[in-house]
């Protein structure tokens, strides 16, 4: 096997005006010395941990949409406050405080469905500090930047990898502004980092500013508070491996009938043993639905999430 480096291969010379130069394992034609760009260890990838089914609850009743409407709303009002007490906690969040949560939680639905609520805060916070953590490198990146160009003197010209001043002094004096503007929001989003604090809401930010602003978003009040509801619903099932079709909160049954563990204040609506709702629709999987068929045969997990489209009403 040849050494890497051996093999010449062609490449543009960054300081020459020729097209190519012909590189061999340390200098090109020209006589002048080449860098090679350094070759990372081999690796495999990881394979998919999952994929998302999409399909449709066809034939509900009026019964079935109020159960459905009933049980998001309760399970939602229970996300948010888990939501707003793990975002109190921040960084000094403990797995006493996660198993006092969940306790909480289960007397008001159910063991499985606090677990699901929880899980679903956790993923929330740390996706949240994450993007949070991003956020801040951008700053500083463009911080770094708007300063080395602010030093450099009006019009001078930069290089292939770095720019060079600014063309005017009136783009310099904006600059020099934008520069005060994002050390500014540094120093706030650094006390966020510090201090543990993120800022989410369950729904969606963007959602939530246009119910200041609905006349640029083109909403009406009504449509707007559908969509604050169904985005704030919690309808979500984490699977288990040897359980029943792979979950006990939202069953599918291979003939695609959808039955629902209610929680404990809406066990009242159940029409099956055991407090469970079982729906009029059923379910049929056009995509990969012999791999979801041979996943509930074998009582392997599967995941649910039951959601509303309200552009669509369905």
């Amino acid at each position: 096997m040849n050494e890497v480096g051996a093999v010449p291969t062609m490449a543009a010379h960054p300081d020459s005006g020729d097209a190519a130069c012909k590189v061999g394992p340390a200098a090109c034609r020209c006589g002048r010395p080449q860098r090679l760009r350094p070759i990372n260890a081999p690796f495999v990838a990881d394979g998919s941990s999952g994929v998302a089914v999409r399909t449709r609850l066809k034939g509900l009743t009026s019964q079935d949409e109020a159960v459905l409407r009933e049980v998001g709303a309760h399970l939602g009002s229970l996300a948010g406050r888990d939501l707003k007490d793990r975002c109190q906690a921040g960084t000094t969040h403990t797995t006493d405080q996660w198993a006092t949560r969940k306790r909480e939680l289960t007397g008001q639905s159910s063991a499985r469905w606090a677990g699901s609520i929880t899980k679903a805060t956790h993923d929330q916070w740390a996706l949240a500090r994450r993007s949070q953590l991003a956020h801040l490198r951008s700053l500083e990146a463009g911080i770094s930047t708007i300063e080395r160009r602010l030093s450099l003197p009006v019009g001078q010209k930069g290089s292939r990898r770095m720019p060079g001043g600014y063309r005017s002094r009136r783009e310099w004096f904006a600059k020099s502004r934008r520069l005060h503007a994002l050390k500014d929001r540094l120093a706030h989003v650094q006390a966020d980092w510090e201090a543990g604090r993120v800022h989410v809401v369950r729904g969606g930010k963007r959602l939530a500013r246009q119910r200041h602003h609905p006349e640029t978003a083109e909403l009406t009040k009504e449509h707007w508070r559908t969509r604050w509801q169904a985005g704030r619903w919690f309808l979500r099932a984490d699977g288990e491996s040897g359980k029943r079709y792979g979950n006990e909160t939202i069953r599918i049954t291979p003939g695609g009938e959808v039955a629902i563990k209610l929680p404990a204040p809406l066990a009242g609506l159940a029409n099956a043993p055991h407090g469970r709702y079982v729906l009029a629709a059923r379910v049929q999987f056009a995509h990969r639905g012999a791999e979801w068929a041979d996943r509930i045969g074998a009582d392997r997990a599967v995941a649910y999430r039951i959601h509303l489209d309200p552009d669509r009403g369905r």
